[in-house]
C-alpha cells in the first residue's frame, strides 16, 4: 500500500495544471463560449461583470485543489504515462464531475446547452491536467 506523503508528488506539475485549468477557462467562457455561456446564464454582454477578481482567484485556488486531489489519483492509479494520465481526467470527470452536473441542471431545470458548455470544460481540464500530472512526476 502506498503511503500518503507530500513529496512524491511534483508540486510544480500541480501549478502548472492549475494554471492551465485557469487559463482554459478564461478561454472557454470569455472568448470560445462567450456569447451562448452569457445568453443561458443571463448576463448582459455589457454589464462589468462584479467581484471579477474574487471569482477568477477562487477559481485558481478551486483549480490548485483540484489539481492537488487528481495528483494523488494518478499516483495511486500508477497512471505514468499520458495515455493512462488522460484516462485518469476522463474517469474523474465522468463520476465527479459529470454525473452530479448532470443531475444539478436538471433539477435547476437548466438548458442542456449550458451542461455541455460546463462539463465540456471540466472533460478538458480533467484530460490535460490528468495527462500533465502523470507524465511530469
Amino acid at each position: 500500500m502506498r503511503h500518503f506523503n507530500f513529496y512524491l508528488f511534483n508540486l510544480w506539475a500541480v501549478l502548472v495544471a492549475a494554471v492551465i485549468q485557469w487559463v482554459l477557462g478564461a478561454l472557454w467562457y470569455s472568448l470560445l463560449f462567450r456569447k451562448p455561456w452569457m445568453a443561458l446564464v443571463g448576463h448582459k454582454p455589457d454589464a462589468k461583470p462584479k467581484d471579477a477578481a474574487v471569482a477568477m482567484v477562487s477559481s485558481f485556488i478551486g483549480g490548485l485543489i483540484l489539481s492537488f486531489v487528481l495528483a494523488h489519483v494518478v499516483y495511486w492509479a500508477s497512471a505514468w504515462n499520458w495515455h493512462r494520465g488522460a484516462v485518469i481526467g476522463f474517469i474523474c470527470w465522468l463520476g465527479f464531475i459529470a454525473a452530479p452536473l448532470f443531475a444539478q441542471h436538471l433539477y435547476e431545470k437548466r438548458p442542456c446547452k449550458l451542461f455541455a458548455i460546463n462539463a465540456g470544460y471540466w472533460l478538458l481540464a480533467l484530460v490535460i491536467s490528468g495527462v500533465v500530472l502523470a507524465v511530469w512526476r
